[in-house]
């Protein structure tokens, strides 16, 4: 997995609405979606990656996604910025 390239980003969202709002407008580089996140949350954020070319990991859980984000909680989706 490439949690070393979130852990690493300079720049990063956290969570599916801020992930979703940096698809929309083409900052986001990589996406990262957990596998047991609800499908109604993270399905808009992998409709617009397909759309715009976007790479999307699977990450392992929310909760491992969140660790790697840098938070204590779960997370659906979060997205590198900058590397």
């Amino acid at each position: 997995m490439a949690y070393e390239q979130l852990l690493s980003a300079r720049k990063k969202t956290v969570g599916a609405k801020q992930t979703l709002k940096a698809v929309e407008r083409g900052y986001a580089k990589t996406v990262f979606i957990a596998k047991n996140a609800d499908r109604h949350v993270v399905e808009p954020i992998l409709q617009m990656c397909i759309e715009k070319g976007i790479q999307v990991n699977q990450a392992d859980s929310m909760q491992t996604l969140g660790r790697a984000c840098g938070i204590e909680v779960g997370c659906a989706a979060a997205a590198v910025i900058e590397d």
